[in-house]
């Protein structure tokens, strides 16, 4: 469905709840995304993200649809204010109804103290693993205090994420360092030499890391900042690509368990 066919539907009085499956669901309220199979790259870049219900509009042949934005998207409050590109349009049997406690909701408004930031772009082959790791890390259970955000190329808002207050931030991303295809790494980037060139983050590709520090730092001092990073086997060329290579694919595992393994530690003082 789109924007126009959108506004139509929007003239008409919308729906306040629905059921989908055995679950009444209801405006402002919590679901997974999980677009139907053969969609398009934007189904698969929304598939198991979690989002707010914005409204619920029935169309003039009897049939429901619900449009949401996403929980973690630093524009959320535009997409409440009916603004395009922050909220996105699905039929009820592509979202499914999360519990009041579900993973990603954080208890009695408890400000996170970690956050996970993943960066990369789908459309440029390897640089698509910071976007991957997120969505596997989204279907975990976190403490409380985690919170996890896929940031894609969005720079400007990952800057301002940057100085919300987290003690941690841990960025996800593919950036070459001169390792095997492949190789996964944490490392701790110095906050108060960003123009070294010796950090091993200057990328070529997508979104620089080094650049939306350097924005985020120029608003006041950073907090500690991690990065896992994976050596990338190709970006696609000029004309990019649609998927990570195989290399790559196999060490998004690995890096999930690295990032919950560096979460535990931050949360227990071990780092």
């Amino acid at each position: 469905m789109n924007e126009w066919e959108w506004q139509i539907l929007e003239e008409k009085i919308p729906l306040t709840h629905l059921t989908v499956g055995t679950t009444e669901v209801q405006v402002g309220g919590r679901v997974r995304l999980s677009p139907r199979q053969g969609g398009d790259v934007l189904d698969m870049a929304l598939r198991g993200q979690i989002a707010i219900i914005e409204s619920i509009e029935q169309d003039y042949e009897g049939k429901n649809h619900v449009c949401v934005v996403l929980e973690d998207d630093p524009g959320r409050d535009l997409g409440l204010l009916r603004q395009p590109g922050h909220r996105f349009f699905f039929d009820a049997t592509e979202i499914e109804p999360l519990h009041e406690f579900e993973p990603g909701r954080r208890a009695n408004g408890e400000r996170p103290s970690v956050l996970v930031a993943g960066i990369g772009n789908i459309f440029l082959g390897d640089d698509g693993f910071g976007v991957e790791v997120i969505k596997r890390l989204a279907k975990r259970e976190l403490p409380p205090g985690v919170r996890v955000v896929d940031f894609g190329i969005r720079g400007l808002d990952l800057a301002y994420a940057l100085q919300d207050g987290y003690e941690t931030s841990i960025l996800v991303d593919a950036y070459a360092h001169g390792q095997p295809p492949g190789t996964v790494s944490l490392v701790e980037p110095d906050l108060k030499d960003l123009d070294s060139s010796e950090q091993g983050l200057i990328e070529s590709h997508g979104m620089d890391p080094v650049n939306v520090l350097r924005m985020a730092s120029a608003n006041g001092p950073l907090k500690r900042v991690l990065v896992v990073g994976c050596e990338p086997a190709t970006f696609g060329g000029e004309e990019g690509q649609m998927g990570m290579s195989d290399v790559v694919t196999k060490s998004v595992d690995e890096a999930v368990s690295l990032v919950l393994s560096t979460i535990e530690k931050i949360l227990q003082k071990q780092m």
